[in-house]
């Protein structure tokens, strides 16, 4: 339980000196946007592309489990919120959104390198690139589809493409996987350039965390929100274990895609919510309380995967 503590403890000591600064107003809010932009442009790029480039075996074990169980779930959410909760298509999928959708970049590249070292590294990759590029592909495909019923679909696969080509996290595992193929070598200073870029992802991207969640609204429709929350916490992380169980997944690809799994909803849930201006309380909602209730969830994964791994 003590290695437990040991990483999970300094992760959430960084959300919660992040909120702190941002609620107290100690640094502007600029500092947060200029902070999460440097994360999201150039040090986890950086962190990625390294870890991507060094050898390691092939983990695509856990990008199916976690992208099948995630497009189920999705799937599922979907119509669970037009049957039950009465939306339209457009806002059932941004509810979905937030069921499947974990904070990967900001919360998972920290607490996987913390918890499983460069081994995890791998599996994480192609997580990653495939969760944003097929999560919220799927998403930006529906949500368009709802409110452009008869918008020509080359319209709405343009916006998609267009969305994922421009994200510097997939860019960068793309360029990783190019880089390998190739069997390029790379120059020490640009290896030790790279390391010093990525090793300030986890502490700013914890710290960005904190302060971005302490501007969400709390507000939100509470039978919805509790939902989401089963679903991300509790329903997903088990549905991707069983897969991967099924398909035959290596400890370590297990571990990885289950922790991914039960991370909490990602900040991308609520700035799609709040692009399309459908639901923005009940994701910033989920955003908060799932991210509070993690330190729980995580913590036992955690525990659990370390404990039985080599």
């Amino acid at each position: 339980m003590g290695g437990v503590v040991e990483v999970v403890l300094p992760v959430f000591a960084l959300i919660g000196l992040g909120f702190i600064a941002g609620r107290r107003a100690l640094l502007p809010r600029a500092a947060f946007d200029g902070m999460s932009a440097f994360v999201f442009g150039l040090a986890a790029p950086s962190l990625i592309f390294l870890g991507g480039t060094r050898p390691h075996d092939s983990a695509g074990g856990a990008a199916a489990a976690l992208l099948t169980g995630g497009v189920l779930v999705f799937l599922l959410a979907t119509w669970a919120g037009r049957r039950f909760f009465r939306m339209g298509l457009s806002e059932a999928a941004l509810f979905a959104l937030a069921c499947v959708f974990g904070n990967s970049l900001m919360m998972g590249v920290p607490i996987i390198v913390a918890a499983f070292g460069q081994a995890g590294v791998p599996p994480m990759l192609g997580i990653l690139a495939l969760q944003t590029m097929v999560l919220l592909g799927l998403a930006t495909i529906v949500t368009e589809m709802g409110l452009n019923e008869h918008a020509p679909w080359r319209r709405v696969a343009v916006t998609t493409v267009r969305g994922v080509a421009r994200n510097p996290v997939v860019m960068a595992v793309v360029a990783a996987l190019v880089w390998t193929t190739l069997g390029l070598t790379m120059p020490g200073p640009m290896e030790r350039t790279l390391e010093l870029l990525g090793n300030a992802t986890p502490a700013v991207a914890l710290f960005c965390l904190g302060g971005g969640l302490s501007a969400i609204s709390g507000r939100a429709a509470w039978a919805e929100t509790l939902t989401i929350i089963i679903v991300k916490l509790v329903a997903l992380p088990g549905l991707v274990w069983l897969i991967a169980i099924a398909i035959g997944a290596t400890p370590i690809e297990t571990a990885v895609a289950v922790t991914m799994s039960a991370l909490p909803t990602g900040a991308n849930a609520f700035i799609f919510a709040r692009r399309y201006t459908i639901g923005m309380d009940r994701s910033g909602a989920a955003v908060v309380i799932t991210t509070a209730l993690s330190v729980l969830t995580l913590s036992a994964l955690i525990g659990h995967f370390r404990g039985v791994l080599p």
